[in-house]
């Protein structure tokens, strides 16, 4: 798997030897840090080239007025 320009232009892929690893790696740490939400991975070219995480913050019904 090839490093996305995308993502290696603001310095997040460079410092890595491996980058797939480090795709592999930021998809576990989006979902870990989700307790309700979604994480969207996009593929171009079979190319990882964007990983979205939406979080959505719920409170109980009991905490309105």
């Amino acid at each position: 798997m090839k490093p996305d320009s995308n993502l290696t232009s603001r310095g997040d892929l460079q410092s890595t030897s491996d980058p797939e690893n480090e795709i592999l790696r930021r998809i576990a740490s989006a979902i870990s840090g989700v307790r309700f939400g979604s994480v969207e991975v996009v593929i171009q070219d079979s190319r990882v080239v964007q990983i979205e995480r939406k979080e959505k913050f719920r409170f109980d019904k009991t905490g309105r007025g």
